[in-house]
């Protein structure tokens, strides 16, 4: 019996960008150079698979510094931590490797610059998520206030609307930050903003391709994990683009099949965190059920790389 045939559309780009490539490398080397057990305070990216990997390598994953002993090295997670963690690695003269993300640290410097020019700070981002924590621990309790929409806007309270500035999360919907900062410098005119964009290139090149394929498919399906903000929001541009149906998902057993029946055409794409072997998984999935058509549409290329930290590659 002959399988209905499918079109797929592939963005490109899609999965690993430079930040998550490298902060899995800093793990990787770690064990290499210090041995087992190397300790990862939180996650190091936002991918099961990944860090199940790393787990079998000799990675152990805590949320807590307080977790680890003080005589094996710890890695910080590249959502980077608040400056209090650290300290307190520093305290215990532990030996500590900060993986965050490049494009992380330039929003933490951006605040601190801010904060040094006696500006407050307002944090576009999420609650609760590892980056949005690490970003508003850079500075003092008070300094940095978190808006999530545009109705949070509204109801701030700030010390002096002449002396602010706002930093965003680097993993957020383009278009959902750009209503955000345009409520708050109609409420704050003098409101300073960062010298470049803080959402992440990677971000915004998925969200591009996304937006791209979106209107020509019947379903598009985004590989990544349900913590990870950068993939949950491929599926919100996915279904603001005109795709009716957008789906997250892990792995290809997540795949919902009587929800896809009757489809001609379907789009996939991956968040940053979700490695190739994944997007694979899912598209020899689709091959089962389908004869298969891939297109790749490619709306940028990266060339991003990112230097892992100087003591990984000094001798031990």
């Amino acid at each position: 019996m002959s399988l209905p045939s499918l079109h797929i559309y592939l963005a490109a780009p899609r999965g690993f960008c430079a930040g998550v490539d490298r902060a899995i490398k800093i793990v990787e080397m770690a064990l290499e150079k210090w041995g087992k057990p190397v300790y990862v305070r939180h996650e190091i990216v936002h991918n099961k698979y990944v860090v199940d990997q790393l787990r079998e390598k000799g990675a152990i994953f805590v949320e807590e510094l307080s977790q680890c002993p003080d005589d094996r090295p710890v890695i910080f997670s590249a959502h980077g931590v608040p400056k209090a963690v650290p300290k307190a690695a520093e305290a215990r003269n532990m030996v500590f490797v900060d993986a965050t993300c490049p494009l992380v640290s330039k929003v933490h410097i951006e605040a601190e610059r801010h904060h040094a020019a006696g500006l407050q700070m307002v944090m576009i981002g999420h609650a609760g998520h590892p980056e949005t924590i690490g970003t508003m621990g850079q500075l003092p309790k008070g300094e940095v206030l978190l808006v999530e929409t545009p109705e949070d806007v509204t109801g701030l309270s700030v010390r002096d609307p002449q002396k602010l500035a706002y930093v965003t999360q680097t993993t957020l919907s383009i278009d959902d930050t750009a209503d955000i900062v345009t409520t708050l410098k109609d409420r704050f005119p003098n409101i300073v903003g960062p010298h470049k964009e803080d959402i992440c290139y990677a971000t915004t090149n998925r969200q591009i391709a996304v937006k791209e394929i979106a209107p020509k498919v019947d379903a598009l399906l985004v590989v990544g994990a349900p913590n990870s903000s950068n993939s949950k929001r491929l599926v919100e541009v996915a279904s603001k683009a005109g795709c009716g149906y957008a789906q997250l998902i892990q792995r290809a057993e997540e795949i919902d099949w009587r929800a896809l029946q009757g489809i001609a055409a379907v789009g996939i794409t991956a968040g940053a965190s979700a490695p190739d072997v994944l997007i694979n998984e899912v598209t020899d999935a689709f091959s089962k059920h389908y004869d298969v058509n891939i297109e790749t549409v490619e709306t940028a290329q990266e060339n991003v790389n990112f230097k892992v930290p100087r003591v990984l590659r000094a001798p031990a």
